[in-house]
């Protein structure tokens, strides 16, 4: 019986818990005492994937890029889906920060994921379908080692495996 095992490699981030953790992080940056003043807002565009962080100095800019990033490490989301752009002026003197949210498997990444695996000389094959890297192999052992290896990886992006058949 030559059944094959198969998972897919993705880069998936929930935007409700990206919403709930940026509902937290102004709840704190308003609470502040050193931030109460700073007028800070965090909007969330779902649609593009992006946070817009409006608030008046540099220092109220790092607090609260620091808030934000502990309240995702504590709702389970990866901070490296999070890629900061240059701060910008913005109307009265204040600073603007734009943040992507990364999700999906560019195919830059993806190759090199395919790549990794190819080179780890394990008897499985591995396909990059749009944003994400299907792994199939006739022993579940190898998939197991696989997504060792890739948990192991420092890849700049954050991996999930999902569909283990």
């Amino acid at each position: 019986m030559a059944q094959n095992h198969s998972f897919d490699i993705v880069s998936e981030i929930d935007l409700q818990e990206v919403d709930n953790a940026v509902n937290q992080a102004l709840k704190e940056i308003h609470q502040r005492y050193d931030l109460k003043d700073s007028n800070t807002t965090i909007e969330l565009n779902k649609k593009d994937k992006l946070l817009t962080l409006n608030t008046k100095d540099d220092y109220s800019l790092k607090q609260s890029i620091d808030i934000l990033q502990t309240k995702f490490i504590r709702r389970g989301i990866s901070i490296k889906a999070i890629k900061l752009n240059e701060p910008e002026q913005a109307a009265g003197g204040r600073l603007k920060q734009i943040i992507n949210l990364q999700s999906g498997i560019s195919k830059d990444n993806a190759k090199k994921i395919v790549k990794m695996i190819k080179d780890s000389k394990l008897k499985v094959n591995a396909q990059i379908q749009d944003e994400q890297v299907r792994v199939t192999g006739p022993k579940i052992d190898d998939l197991q080692t696989v997504i060792k290896m890739i948990k192991e990886a420092d890849l700049d992006f954050p991996t999930q495996f999902v569909n283990m058949k």
